[in-house]
């Protein structure tokens, strides 16, 4: 419901805010613009530059259910459906729309603007590029943002698709049954009659090319083009069997009499004409929707910051956007809060978890002039911070942009079909204009008619339904395989790379190990190891530090008698004190002992050689005397060596690249063998990393699990997210593997390279029916056997390459891995 304070003071009116649809109370002292004499008012002076960058585009709206315009500023009624707001000027016709949206859509739903210099390309056709949305110029498809915004909803052209198909599906199924009804016994042409049956498929058949035409605008642009591409062959193929069922029906008697069956009915081909534009749809449908899960992984990135900030001005602090933010302004970040943007703490102190750019899961203590970064989170106090990187340029903003540039890529495997295609229509084509001047000058009477079924034969025995079938039913069947293996699958660029990759690029935390510290050493001097943890446990059951939960698991663990602290405190950087039953402790690192003069001695040397093991070892005092030492590490996965061991044996070579310390690192590096360790690497740096061995000519997969890894595993070949790290990483990882299990990557590669080789048997199957029968569908063994392939053969060949594509695919259910 409305605010009630968002109504105009005189008249009551709701006063709303054009761009994004809140509503604004005028009194508030938020921004405000003139256009044309009237007064908008916005939430936000983000809002505000984007209507006054293009009002027009935001002061009316069309209500789709009776058509007329609303003003957006003073809408009483909107609505939201699928990620767009639709307006109206009355209650009932925003009750008719929410009661059936789909009723009153268009053919595309129009996508709420964007902001101010959005760039779109073609997802096919990566190379165009343009400043406003419509569709390629090459191919026909609906331009996407190339940077989604955090608030759109899915891609109109998904929703539409996915409307489509709702329609055109059964309309194609009852086409299909009633014609193959004659070939299993059930007399649908007799009960119904001649006319009444073909006049029936004609209808909906024709209602299915209508609702399916955008793919003949793809065809016809790819010739105006001269781009010949699978759009072609589908336009071609699905137009000459509507076209010539068309004259079957309303002229049969220009068809060779033989053509017609015992009750004189000569053949229509409305069912292949509406089943393969319908498979062709469930293609695209299963396209668009990986596309959306691309853009997803942007988004999550995005959703790390927050909508607004805390500034402070003297004694006032407001919540403000981040748009209106400035370089130099002061911020009070509080407990719980996401950091709004890069800047340096100012006052007060806090840990901060910067996971987000280290990927390790240790927070990192802020105090006076130490930086921080947008997105990450505070865990402790408040502190104050001045701004100093906002807008595109926070690091968090250069990531995103990092994942969306390196996720514009187009499948190889598409690539090559389209190469194939760009021969095999010509071809086609070429057959087919022979094949009808041939019979028209040399063929028997009515030489007209011959060429004509020759002409159409050869196009429908071209037309590549199978070709559309051949990647995405492997990669379905592949993708079921996979994931009963715990591996999934996103998109056939992922199996074919990955099926050729070299080296093989891993993080440690999460990755390698479990992400989360673990007890391992407790070490006293002159007492139990039990009374040891009992007097640590009590003293950091005090701190939120991610060290302390695990130092009070292990205590728990080892049956520590629960006792209670008084006097906490934490010293930054340097560890915790307090009291325990009237006992002084402390609990840190050697610069806390130092502080306190408190001997360490032989413990000293203990320490050093557990961080040589990839620990964190923390010094105990009581009573201001050495206690004993405790340490902590991120344990390696019990599947991890063996895993590494395989993949060393698959011929990969392994490289660590990890934010972490770099004694840490090359100590988890040796147990494991593997091949090159990196440490302390930034998100930029292991994206650089990808690049520098891509650039020495080696196939790359990276394997992480942070939102500090989504950058590079958008930019190596094949990404491997692990299914128990970050969303981001997840969504983009072309792999992920469910259960966090590095031995997955084995199977993985298993997979890829069976439903590798799968395609390349599907495209041969795709074409290798088509190609023979094209000179037999033109007529080339009439003079010798007297046979003319009948367009009702070529349509059963072209069928026949459509069951072996899938019976081909199917196969792939019982791969071992």
């Amino acid at each position: 419901m409305p605010d009630t304070h968002a109504h105009h003071p005189e008249t009551g009116a709701i006063i709303r805010d054009p761009v994004c649809g809140m509503t604004v109370d005028p009194t508030a002292g938020k921004p405000t613009a003139e256009y044309q004499g009237h007064t908008y008012h916005f939430c936000a002076e983000g809002c505000r530059k984007k209507f006054e960058a293009d009002p027009e585009a935001y002061r009316t709206a069309k209500d789709p259910v009776c058509g007329m315009t609303v003003e957006r500023a003073s809408a009483a009624h909107m609505s939201k459906h699928e990620g767009q707001r639709f307006y109206f000027c009355s209650a009932g016709c925003q009750s008719k729309f929410e009661g059936d949206p789909d009723a009153y859509l268009g053919d595309r739903p129009a996508p709420e603007p964007m902001h101010e210099g959005t760039m779109y390309t073609c997802p096919m056709d990566p190379e165009i590029v343009q400043d406003h949305p419509g569709d390629c110029p090459i191919c026909g498809m609906a331009l996407e943002p190339m940077t989604p915004s955090l608030d759109s909803g899915p891609h109109p052209e998904y929703v539409d698709f996915k409307r489509r198909l709702r329609i055109t599906a059964p309309l194609a199924a009852v086409v299909f049954l009633l014609e193959m009804g004659s070939h299993v016994g059930i007399p649908f042409a007799q009960w119904l009659g001649h006319t009444a049956f073909v006049g029936i498929q004609f209808v909906l058949a024709t209602a299915v090319v209508w609702f399916t035409r955008m793919f003949f605008k793809r065809g016809w642009n790819s010739i105006r083009n001269r781009s010949p591409n699978m759009w072609t062959l589908i336009g071609l193929g699905t137009g000459a069997a509507y076209l010539f069922s068309i004259v079957s029906m309303l002229a049969p008697g220009l068809l060779p009499s033989q053509m017609a069956d015992g009750m004189g009915m000569t053949p229509v081909y409305f069912e292949a004409t509406s089943v393969i534009l319908v498979l062709v749809l469930i293609g695209q449908v299963m396209e668009l929707a990986a596309r959306e899960r691309t853009g997803d992984a942007i988004r999550a990135l995005m959703d790390l910051a927050p909508k607004t900030a805390r500034r402070v001005s003297g004694e006032v602090e407001e919540d403000v956007p981040l748009d209106a933010l400035k370089s130099g302004d002061i911020l009070r970040v509080r407990l719980g809060d996401s950091v709004p943007v890069d800047g340096v703490v100012t006052e007060g102190r806090s840990s901060v978890d910067e996971s987000m750019i280290t990927g390790e899961p240790v927070p990192v203590e802020k105090v006076a002039g130490e930086p921080v970064t947008g997105g990450t989170l505070n865990k402790t106090g408040s502190f104050l911070m001045k701004a100093r990187t906002v807008g595109d340029d926070t690091t968090l903003n250069r990531i995103v942009q990092m994942v969306a540039s390196a996720q514009r890529s187009r499948a190889p495997i598409q690539a090559v079909a389209d190469k194939v295609a760009g021969y095999f229509v010509p071809a086609v084509v070429a057959c087919a204009l022979l094949a009808f001047v041939a019979w028209w000058a040399l063929g028997p009477s009515p030489a007209l008619s011959y060429a004509f079924v020759a002409a159409v034969s050869v196009l429908i025995i071209a037309c590549p339904c199978a070709l559309g079938l051949a990647t995405p039913m492997s990669i379905m069947v592949a993708s079921g395989r996979g994931a009963n293996a715990g591996v999934l699958i996103r998109d056939a660029e992922a199996l074919e790379r990955f099926a050729k990759v070299d080296v093989l690029i891993v993080d440690k935390t999460g990755t390698l190990t479990e992400g989360k510290p673990t007890l391992t050493d407790v070490e006293p001097e002159g007492m139990e190891a039990v009374e040891l943890m009992t007097v640590v446990a009590a003293l950091e059951r005090g701190s939120e530090h991610p060290l302390a939960e695990a130092l009070v698991a292990g205590a728990e663990e080892r049956g520590a008698t629960r006792k209670e602290s008084s006097d906490f405190e934490a010293v930054t950087g340097k560890g915790v004190t307090g009291t325990v039953e009237g006992r002084k402790v402390a609990l840190g690192n050697a610069a806390l002992m130092a502080d306190l003069s408190v001997d360490t001695g032989a413990l000293s040397d203990r320490a050093r050689a557990l961080q040589g093991e990839g620990k964190t070892a923390m010094f105990v005092a009581l009573d201001g005397q050495a206690a004993g030492l405790v340490a902590v590490t991120d344990r390696i996965k019990d599947t991890t060596p063996d895993a590494i061991r395989a993949l060393h044996d698959l011929g990969l070579r392994i490289v660590m690249a990890t934010g972490d310390a770099e004694a840490t690192a090359r100590a988890v590096a040796r147990e494991l063998d593997i091949d090159e360790v990196h440490a302390g690497v930034s998100p930029e740096g292991k994206g650089d990393l990808v690049q520098k061995l891509r650039g020495e000519g080696l196939s790359v997969a990276m394997a992480g699990d942070g939102v500090n890894d989504a950058p590079a595993l958008a930019a190596a070949d094949v990404g491997i997210g692990m299914g128990t790290g970050a969303d981001v990483a997840v969504e983009s990882a072309g792999i992920t593997l469910v259960k966090g299990d590095l031995g997955g990557i084995v199977r993985a590669r298993r997979l890829a390279e069976a439903t590798m080789r799968n395609i390349r048997q599907n495209l041969f199957f795709a074409f290798i029916y088509n190609s023979a029968g094209v000179p037999i569908a033109a007529g080339i063994l009439y003079p010798f056997l007297g046979v003319l392939l009948s367009p009702i053969f070529a349509a059963a060949a072209m069928s026949l390459s459509s069951v072996s594509v899938i019976g081909n695919a199917l196969r792939l259910r019982a791969q071992k891995l």
